[in-house]
């Protein structure tokens, strides 16, 4: 498999940011050399399993001695619910929570998991670190957000799930880096349940309308949406894309990483074997 669910780790100061954490989460931060317990701040665009079902193995396996034993409790900001849903998670699991902080008889900070809702604006600042959260449009689910990463002059912007959305344009003006979520499907599958769907991304078109605005040092895909069967190489992102954003565009893999200074650096997928 070669793509897992949406999730996105931001290194920034000495802080390890994740936002969302669909299936695999976990197991691609070990791969990039990051264990679990290393991240202590997750950001949750909005509340579909595909970005929250792995959230369980993020902080629970983050709490072992064997996967960075966590020191601090385990914190999630996301949209209205998300405080409940932590709450209910650690209820959930209040077995295993137990047993494990009987059987090492010390109180496991690291299991401590703590839910906060947020609106849109600054919901994290510290050491010179800037989380803003802003409002996007993924249909019915409402609220969605994506986020804004400001640190010593730099800045980078996860879209989180969302149409085409003039308030992400807005937060996302003059940032490095811009990680724009993207759906397709064949053009001639006119099928209502495909286009419903369609309905709640962005296309490609779109997407390039978005950077030509935006003006990103460098836009990235993720959150690749390829409906009815679609491969990547019949899908043209990049090609569908230039028709309307002459910009750089990098069609985004899992493990693929960027490093922003004065110029953005594009690292290849990697493995980091133990």
């Amino acid at each position: 498999m070669e793509r897992f669910g949406p999730s996105t780790l931001v290194e920034v100061g000495e802080e390890k940011l994740l936002f969302d954490a669909g299936r695999g989460a976990s197991l691609r931060l070990s791969q990039t050399g990051v264990l679990p317990g290393r991240v202590n701040k997750l950001f949750v665009t909005h509340l579909h399993s595909d970005h929250t079902i792995g959230i369980p193995d993020v902080w629970l396996t983050g709490s072992l001695p064997t996967a960075g034993k966590r020191e601090t409790s385990f914190e999630v900001w996301g949209p209205k619910g998300t405080k409940s849903m932590m709450k209910k998670m650690e209820e959930a699991y209040i077995a295993d929570v137990e047993v494990r902080k009987k059987n090492q008889n010390e109180t496991l900070s690291g299991l401590n998991a703590v839910g906060h809702d947020i609106e849109q604006g600054i919901v994290y600042e510290k050491k010179g670190i800037e989380v803003v959260a802003f409002l996007v449009d993924h249909g019915p689910v409402k609220p969605s957000y994506g986020y804004r990463v400001n640190y010593q002059g730099h800045s980078v912007v996860i879209s989180g799930d969302t149409r085409y959305n003039e308030n992400l344009i807005d937060f996302a003006r003059g940032t490095d880096l811009l990680i724009h979520e993207v759906a397709a499907a064949r053009p001639d599958n006119k099928s209502p349940s495909i286009q419903k769907i369609l309905d709640l991304h962005t296309t490609p078109e779109e997407a390039g309308k978005v950077f030509n605005k935006v003006s990103p040092k460098l836009a990235v895909y993720s959150h690749i949406v390829l409906l009815d069967g679609l491969t990547d190489t019949e899908a043209n992102l990049a090609v569908r894309t230039s028709k309307v954003y002459d910009g750089q565009i990098v069609i985004g893999e899992d493990l693929m990483s960027f490093e922003i200074g004065d110029n953005i650096r594009v690292k290849d997928p990697h493995f980091v074997l133990n």
